[in-house]
């Protein structure tokens, strides 16, 4: 029989918070999206997300290949792999989760809620403390937004 020894760490602050966005944090989702410049558009004004231009790349014809988006303390990247590619919208169904959290979920979600965006779960108080809503991007991307409240 073999006994598994727990291990404790003690994180640093700076292993937890990004203090400098030009240091990139350990996790980064890279979404992809076929229309990448809509879906910049959709994602800034439906969850607050804001493009980083200085990421952003584009073939000669001006189409978006690529680009990042900050929220709070984090990011993502997003981009197009090419014509073949299916969003989850076109699969019919979820091929990942987002977890987020917002300083005020309640609000958040009712700005997604006006912004038309596809609704998978009301904001609720979660056993482990958290409020959080889910909701569905314009390609079909599942997104979690959250809020500790105990």
């Amino acid at each position: 029989m073999v006994l598994l020894q727990k291990r404790t760490h003690t994180l640093r602050r700076s292993q937890n918070v990004r203090e400098n966005p030009e240091i990139p944090q350990t996790v980064t989702p890279y979404l992809f999206y076929e229309d990448v410049a809509g879906a910049l558009i959709w994602l800034a004004r439906t969850f607050g997300l804001v493009e980083r231009e200085i990421e952003t790349m584009k073939i000669e014809e001006g189409k978006i290949v690529h680009t990042a988006m900050l929220i709070g303390n984090g990011s993502i990247m997003m981009g197009c792999p090419g014509v073949d590619y299916k969003n989850p919208k076109k699969l019919g169904q979820a091929t990942q989760n987002l977890y987020v959290y917002v300083e005020d979920v309640d609000r958040h979600f009712k700005n997604a809620k006006t912004e038309g965006a596809t609704i998978l779960s009301e904001p609720e108080d979660t056993f482990y403390g958290d409020r959080r809503y889910g909701v569905e991007d314009v390609e079909g991307h599942n997104w979690y937004f959250a809020e500790k409240v105990r």
